[in-house]
């Protein structure tokens, strides 16, 4: 799955992004990219527990396709 996050600007705020992640599933595949401020993650867990962890740490989610 995909995310565009607005708010994900620098080096700083992908590790956060990667953290609220990894705290939902901790093996999860999770690719960030702050100049395009696109996060592609691989993992077992649903996409609104995703979006919920991006929210809870800043970073409100737009879903792409």
């Amino acid at each position: 799955m995909q995310f565009h996050l607005d708010d994900m600007t620098c080096g700083g705020c992908a590790r956060t992004v990667k953290a609220a992640i990894q705290s939902v599933d901790p093996d999860a595949g999770i690719v960030t990219d702050p100049q395009t401020r696109l996060v592609q993650v691989q993992t077992s867990a649903s996409e609104e527990q995703i979006s919920e962890a991006l929210r809870e740490a800043g970073y409100p989610p737009r879903a792409q396709s």
